[in-house]
């Protein structure tokens, strides 16, 4: 079925939007390393109605193209597949959209278990999206055990951010049973829900609030004019022009730019056997984790929720590299953390609205508690300095005003080995069932992008009582990705006795 007749934003479409550098950031990344895939995603798995029927993909389509007015962006295509040159791509409407040919369906080989719709995920994510179309895909997954089905989604990342891609779920959904009966006739997800969505924020201890995120950046773009030798911000806006003159000087420039921002705000990561060239298969796991177990834990020992998930991912990283038979490095690995600068005005705008902390996780001791409390030390430490957020955003900015051509060299540094081992993401969602069609939605399994020479990535999304963390690893790089996922639930089950242990009353 061609779709072209659905509810459209009057005044969005038609207007050529370009892209950000940072959005543009991602694109680059894949361009130079096919290892890379900068996609995000998440399978969602929903129970069957209580009469047993299961939405098909021509209902799905139908109620798809309802719903997309509000999403312009995901009507449209890059005007150019490659960045480079002198000019940013720009997003224009295609012309051409249908949408079934993202909308698609996929069935389960029997039993259709864990392990079946792990196989079909990992498949999933290993395949790169076509930039000639626009930038993502969705399939319906039949075939699942116990009349279970799934929403499998896929979306590069210089469309959206994790939050982002968060508050877009939220748009297909619905907040009662009712309301997803019957298409054309489901209600969005108002009240707690979107509040609660509206409000995730990255890592939740060792994230900035947004008016914070955003007067550091403000400092540190203040603070960044004398990076540029004998030129004030004003005049180095001019930079753009006079990069297309002299682009050796502004090459220079951008990664002099670079060069002093790492060096202020960073420390070297360790070395790991995780940070070599990868391939382009992946594997995807996921890790379930009660949220009363998590608050159970953060009670009795301090911290956060978020300081739970990075102390699990931790323990999962040491008993990894351990069996390796790696030297453990005293500093830690570094985890770079996605930091959210998302506004509650921009809610449901596409774009990225992101920085970066760098958060060292403790893997030497063998003691899981006093790597705990070291993690929550850290985070802690981060929170107060209450800067380092600002220096991926001001980099980016300033990197902005070479021609595009040399952005890539920035992209790369950005997320280059030598600045952190893995990438951690963790986005709190509604803490109530969500809807489609009817059906009640269980699972979330969310993926993060791995970049180039980074094996494995965490990404958390925690949701109606369970917080779920998606491992995703390179295939041939991390064959042994069974280690980390047994370390991650040795380690929470570590701390979960020790929580009890402490919440105990004493005779």
């Amino acid at each position: 079925m061609t779709a072209h007749t659905g509810v459209r934003s009057v005044g969005l479409l038609n207007m050529a939007v370009a892209l950000t550098p940072l959005d543009a950031t991602f694109l680059e990344l894949e361009q130079v390393d096919d290892s890379a895939h900068m996609h995000i995603g998440a399978v969602m798995v929903f129970d069957p109605r209580a009469d047993g029927v299961q939405p098909t993909r021509e209902q799905f389509c139908e109620d798809l193209e309802s719903r997309l007015g509000a999403l312009p962006r995901y009507r449209q295509h890059l005007s150019e597949p490659r960045t480079g040159g002198l000019s940013w791509p720009q997003w224009k409407d295609d012309d051409a959209f249908d949408l079934s040919r993202h909308l698609t369906r996929a069935a389960l080989p029997a039993p259709g278990g864990a392990r079946e719709l792990q196989e079909w995920s990992s498949a999933f994510f290993s395949q790169r999206l076509d930039r000639r179309r626009p930038l993502w895909e969705m399939v319906l997954v039949e075939g699942l055990a116990d009349g279970r089905w799934a929403l499998a989604t896929k979306t590069h990342h210089c469309m959206v951010d994790g939050v982002g891609s968060l508050d877009v779920g939220h748009l297909l959904l619905d907040s009662e049973a009712e309301a997803g009966t019957g298409a054309g006739g489901r209600g969005r997800i108002t009240g707690p829900a979107r509040a609660g969505a509206a409000r995730a924020v990255g890592p939740e201890s060792a994230a900035l609030e947004p008016e914070q995120a955003h007067g550091a950046v403000a400092r540190m773009a203040r603070a960044a004019e004398g990076l540029l030798p004998g030129e004030t911000v004003t005049h180095a806006a001019q930079m753009g022009v006079h990069g297309m003159m002299h682009p050796r000087e502004a090459l220079r420039s951008a990664r002099a730019a670079l060069e002093v921002l790492v060096r202020d705000e960073l420390h070297a990561a360790p070395h790991t056997s995780l940070n070599e060239p990868i391939g382009t298969h992946r594997r995807f796991e996921v890790v379930p984790v009660a949220l009363a177990d998590m608050r159970a834990i953060k009670r009795a020992l301090g911290g956060t929720i978020n300081d739970v998930a990075l102390a699990i991912t931790a323990g999962g990283m040491r008993a990894l590299l351990a069996s390796r038979g790696e030297e453990l490095p005293p500093q830690g690995l570094r985890a770079m953390v996605p930091v959210n600068v998302r506004v509650a005005s921009e809610h449901l705008a596409l774009g990225n609205k992101v920085s970066s902390l760098f958060v060292d996780l403790p893997v030497v001791d063998v003691d899981a508690v006093r790597r705990y409390r070291e993690t929550v030390a850290n985070s802690r430490e981060l929170k107060s300095e209450g800067r380092q957020a600002a220096g991926t955003s001001t980099v980016i900015e300033i990197a902005g005003l070479a021609p595009p051509v040399f952005h890539a060299t920035v992209a790369q540094a950005l997320y280059a080995r030598r600045l952190f081992n893995l990438t951690v993401t963790n986005v709190p969602g509604p803490q109530q069932t969500l809807y489609s069609f009817g059906c009640p939605l269980r699972e979330i399994h969310p993926l993060v992008p791995l970049a180039a020479e980074h094996a494995v990535g965490v990404a958390i999304v925690s949701y109606d009582g369970t917080a779920f963390c998606g491992v995703v690893a390179d295939q041939d790089t991390v064959p042994d990705l069974d280690v980390m996922l047994e370390g991650m639930r040795a380690d929470l089950t570590d701390l979960l006795a020790a929580a009890h242990t402490q919440a105990a009353p004493r005779s």
